[in-house]
């Protein structure tokens, strides 16, 4: 798989100076816990899943969370599991391409159950997702999965989220911080990501931010964002990858831009596009997106399939960013110094941005980096066209 791989490949050549790189679900984890990108939430109940996931590979989704805990009723759990088994069976006789595929549990228990259950389809499992994720709760999930891996023979990942009242609050945020960071630590192999549970912390407060406010608007939740960054999202080789946090909001068209982008001869595509994008509630989506990377976030939970191009095209990197990252990291200057942009608009300091430059090139590996004359409003288009 990878990112745009939708797409002709005469399109891709188009829009891409350096194009996305090819993965697949045994690569290293390194390549993986930054290619995530949108991952895409989809209830366990769902009869036709296998279909579901068939269909969101082939319009560009690379990751999905198949759930059992929030998004179903607690009187549907024993049906959901059901299902789910029921539907990697089809999944693996259709023997199609399908995304990485993470299940979200509610219980250790679940882990090991599920995996016996699947038998052979277990091998298209990435991993799963553990829900409000403590130093205590999270010990339990983690070594539930180390034996599930062991009894299966197959690589599982895991991707704790971040959500309970505990790290929200003042009082105990501090010490719950530092025991998740031992727990993770620990297990740093089988961790792919660290994920935020926002709406879970709004609830703590009886909030809900509406749909032209980001996450960072509510400023108990950004303070905690930051925070987790502090803690677990550090560049000197002890962090993780810290994915953003789910927006709420869509419209109930599944393919909600092309009515805009035939509707008049007389306006440019991008305006048009742009329009699009205003009409539908996603200018605050597009806000967060550029708000979760300037704060160390990659990737984005998302619970609507509208919502994937867009954190997608915001992901690739921009050809000015590539030449900055590039002459940061040359060959002879690990002396430091500053040197003007090839852009000649802002200064680059060997030092300081390094850490900067060397993400910036992980996030092109996977995203790729655009043409000088291409943005986000060419790249979402070219996806939604396709």
């Amino acid at each position: 798989m990878r990112h745009f791989g939708h797409i002709s490949p005469a399109v891709r050549e188009s829009l891409f100076f350096r194009e996305p790189c090819e993965f697949d679900a045994g690569s290293s984890s390194r390549m993986l816990s930054a290619a995530l990108g949108a991952t895409l939430y989809s209830p366990a109940t769902r009869p036709g899943l296998a279909g579901d996931v068939i269909k969101q590979a082939g319009h560009g989704v690379v990751s999905m969370v198949l759930c059992l805990e929030d998004s179903i009723d607690d009187a549907e759990v024993v049906d959901a599991e059901a299902n789910l088994v029921r539907q990697f069976a089809d999944l693996e006789a259709r023997d199609a391409d399908v995304p990485l595929l993470f299940i979200r549990v509610r219980e250790p228990e679940q882990i090991s159950d599920l995996v016996q259950r699947l038998g052979s389809s277990a091998r298209l499992l990435s991993g799963f997702v553990l829900p409000k994720f403590t130093e205590d709760r999270g010990e339990l999930f983690l070594e539930a999965l180390t034996a599930a891996e062991a009894d299966s023979g197959h690589r599982l990942f895991a991707m704790p989220v971040l959500e309970s009242p505990e790290l929200l609050h003042l009082e105990t945020r501090s010490e719950t911080l530092r025991g998740i960071a031992r727990t993770v630590d620990k297990y740093r192999e089988r961790v792919l990501a660290l994920r935020l549970g926002v709406t879970d912390f709004c609830s703590a407060y009886g909030l809900r931010r509406a749909p032209d406010m980001t996450a960072y608007d509510v400023q108990i939740v950004g303070a905690v964002i930051g925070d987790v960054v502090n803690v677990l999202g550090r560049a000197d080789g002890t962090g993780f990858t810290i994915t953003g946090p789910v927006w709420e909001y869509f419209r109930l068209q599944e393919r909600m831009f092309k009515p805009q982008l035939r509707r008049s001869p007389f306006m440019g595509q991008a305006e048009e596009l742009r329009t699009a994008l205003i009409e539908h509630d996603l200018d605050g989506l597009l806000r967060e997106i550029e708000l979760d990377r300037a704060n160390g976030l990659l990737g984005k939970t998302c619970i609507h399939p509208s919502h994937v191009l867009p954190v997608h095209a915001l992901s690739v990197v921009s050809h000015e960013e590539y030449s900055d990252a590039q002459d940061i990291l040359r060959p002879g200057r690990g002396g430091g110094g500053v040197l003007r942009s090839a852009y000649t608009n802002k200064m680059n300091e060997v030092k300081p941005h390094r850490a900067w430059a060397e993400r910036t090139l992980q996030r092109a590996e996977v995203f790729g980096v655009a043409r000088e004359d291409v943005g986000f409003v060419e790249l979402l288009a070219a996806g939604v066209t396709a």
